[in-house]
């Protein structure tokens, strides 16, 4: 490989002295094709295989923790017992690869589609009418009871632990995008006039309970990381501002890593005190190398790659890419990096080795990427 590339190879080694053979990750990736029930299906069995070349922390798609959390058709479920046999192949399919595997736990609140929730009750921190994943027409969503709220939290415990009963190395808690955790803590979302109001009361808690079934199963090596949105273009919404306290929360808590949630790792701050700066730059001077920060969006090449390199971050996810290039990293690493797939072509006969879901999902612009000029 060249030798500017070298340093995403070297093994980083988290808090709790697991040891993450290189610096890539799969991004957790909305694929759509598990089993109705939520159990996996021999066609994610083999996207999974074929996703987790080459890197070193394969994150799955986020998986709910209660069918009543259900975002997407085809989404995993990490809620059931019997989730487990699917959950201990998709594990051991990405280990196989070499990479640590972890599994995104997730709850849709109020982004929950009413079509795939038990009697259509879509709920989350107030009432509020949204749009779902696919939805051209918006759904209401009403208020969480305290006892929800507590079930919720339980729920994403008892997630925690199926992922160690399946044998994964560890879990990310979803805290970004729009869904329950960062519903609680976004202003637009979480109106609430009781404790559940308090914006980190939530996601803290969330933290607190995962760390607990952890311990308490003895797994104290269980990776545990926590990904988050850093803004919203609702108003009043997430700001920057509000992020870093959000993140200066998270780093007290014994997690392995944070996870930002970029379009672009390039990106800038929308508005407020930090407007025009650079986020990833923020948050990697608020952490102050106290934690590792996976930083991810639009890399899509070796030089995309080196920019995201460049920033400083120590980790660096790749979602789209390696949907269009699953052998994106095994190409950087032998030298092969002109080779890399680095757009859309949507009269290849392989179809990039999509499932049809994926492709379509390219094909209609809902996957932002670059196209074969």
């Amino acid at each position: 490989m060249k030798e500017e590339f070298q340093p995403l190879f070297q093994p980083l080694t988290l808090a709790n002295g697991q040891t993450i053979p290189n610096r890539f990750v799969l991004a957790p990736m909305t694929h759509t094709i598990s089993n109705e029930d939520g159990t996996a299906s021999e066609r994610e069995i083999a996207f999974v295989d074929s996703r987790t070349k080459g890197i070193g922390l394969g994150i799955t798609a986020a998986s709910y923790t209660n069918v009543e959390g259900k975002a997407f058709p085809g989404e995993p479920s990490i809620s059931k017992a019997q989730d487990l046999e699917g959950l201990r192949r998709v594990a051991e399919t990405i280990k196989a690869n070499g990479a640590k595997a972890v599994v995104q736990i997730h709850h849709g609140g109020v982004k929950a589609l009413p079509h795939l929730v038990p009697d259509g009750d879509v709920k989350g921190p107030s009432e509020v009418e949204t749009y779902g994943f696919g939805q051209s027409e918006p759904h209401r969503a009403r208020a969480m009871t305290t006892d929800e709220i507590r079930q919720a939290i339980e729920d994403f415990g008892h997630a925690t632990s199926l992922a160690i009963q399946a044998g994964f190395d560890g879990v990310e808690i979803h805290g970004a995008n729009h869904y329950l955790i960062h519903q609680f803590f976004s202003p637009y979302y979480n109106r609430r006039e009781d404790m559940w109001g308090e914006p980190m009361r939530f996601p803290m808690a969330v933290v607190d309970e995962v760390v607990r079934v952890a311990n308490e199963e003895g797994q104290e090596d269980f990776i545990i990381g926590y990904r988050f949105s850093p803004e919203e273009a609702e108003s009043p919404g997430i700001t920057m501002s509000r992020t870093k306290c959000l993140v200066d929360a998270l780093i007290e808590k014994p997690l392995d890593y944070l996870h930002v949630s970029l379009s672009s790792i390039q990106s800038v701050t929308r508005e407020g005190e930090y407007e025009g700066e650079k986020r990833i730059s923020l948050l990697l001077d608020w952490i102050d190398n106290r934690m590792p920060l996976i930083g991810v969006g639009s890399i899509f090449n070796a030089q995309d790659l080196l920019a995201a390199q460049e920033t400083g971050v120590p980790m660096i996810a790749l979602g789209r890419s390696m949907l269009l290039d699953p052998a994106f990293v095994e190409k950087i690493e032998s030298g092969r990096e002109a080779d890399i797939i680095d757009y859309f072509d949507p009269e290849r006969e392989d179809q990039h080795h999509l499932p049809e879901e994926i492709w379509q999902a390219f094909n209609s612009g809902q996957y932002p990427s670059p196209k074969k000029q």
